[in-house]
């Protein structure tokens, strides 16, 4: 890493969260000073509570992970929580950074932002060709709004600002919870709560015929930090591997890391949601260096290890089974 950070003051908002964790950590080792707003204290959806975070951190830069957000379920439960609180976040934390002259905003989009059949690979030109996936439009629709913004505030202000559009991601430290966890995180508690009570079968949502893309977290933390220290620009970039698998292919990998050995039950009553999900991750090689490390395999394993760890105390936290 190079002096970039040294004694730079960086916000990092949702930096106590799964991603912010990673982010945090690099940003860190690379000499920057942290500040991570807890949401008791510094409410991103109140504007007074933004000004004022900007008045008491007085930051170098900002880099935006906070988000209402969740799974398939936790949108369709939500669809205006996630709306209201993702765009408000962003239109208000663009509009004091810009007044406050905040040097540079990093911003974390969504792969749900895209067009529910856009062409695959998703190219980042495709984003306005067409409507999100109906169950999580509202989400996807609110974060996309800061790439509008992004690119108006450069157009008018000289604002420095940079959208990001991750694919779906895992690891550690993920979400477990399963009325609002991701596909990964869910199937991990699914596959070993049945190993250990001997189920002979799982219920998995959908028909598992749906692809997705899965980026490991600490990869997504290294690109978001390479594009806050080398991409100065507001043409959206997607963050991803450029690989897709389907969730049945999804379903065998993790059970054969967790040891569960029994079938697979496919609720088709639930949905599949978008059909397909794997990007073109082109731009950020070319524009700041990015390319993901991880093997899914090894992210797959590193995943397993952390829950089996903390087994207890995550379904103490998240009682719910399957």
């Amino acid at each position: 890493m190079s002096t970039f950070w040294s004694a730079k003051r960086v916000v990092v908002t949702g930096g106590a969260g799964f991603l912010g964790g990673f982010v945090v950590e690099r940003l860190r080792q690379a000499g920057a000073s942290i500040i991570v707003p807890r949401s008791a204290e510094y409410d991103l959806v109140d504007r007074a509570a933004v000004r004022r975070l900007l008045a008491d951190a007085r930051p170098h830069m900002v880099i935006h992970l906070a988000a209402r957000v969740g799974g398939i379920g936790a949108n369709r439960a939500n669809p205006g929580r996630f709306l209201f609180e993702n765009a408000m976040m962003g239109l208000q934390l663009f509009e004091e950074c810009r007044l406050a002259q905040v040097p540079k905003l990093v911003a974390l989009g969504t792969i749900c932002a895209y067009p529910k059949f856009a062409p695959v690979p998703f190219k980042e030109d495709d984003l306005w060709n067409g409507y999100p996936e109906e169950t999580n439009a509202p989400y996807g629709l609110a974060k996309k709004m800061m790439l509008v913004q992004s690119q108006g505030y450069r157009d008018q202000y000289g604002m420095n600002s940079v959208v990001l559009f991750p694919v779906n991601l895992y690891g550690p430290r993920d979400n477990f919870d399963l009325e609002s966890s991701h596909v990964i995180p869910a199937m991990i508690r699914k596959f070993v709560t049945a190993r250990d009570r001997g189920d002979a079968e799982v219920v998995l949502w959908g028909d598992g015929t749906a692809t997705r893309e899965f980026l490991y977290v600490d990869d997504a933390a290294e690109g978001i930090v390479l594009a806050a220290e080398r991409y100065d620009s507001s043409d959206p970039v997607n963050l991803g591997n450029g690989r897709e698998m389907t969730i049945r292919d999804l379903a065998v990998r993790i059970a054969q890391a967790t040891g569960f050995a029994g079938r697979f039950v496919w609720d088709t009553s639930r949905p599949n949601g978008q059909p397909r999900r794997c990007l073109d991750v082109t731009r950020a090689r070319d524009r700041f260096g990015f390319v993901a490390r991880t093997p899914f395999d090894v992210g797959i394993a590193n995943t397993v290890a952390y829950y089996e760890q903390h087994q207890k105390e995550i379904e103490s936290r998240w009682r719910s089974v399957p």
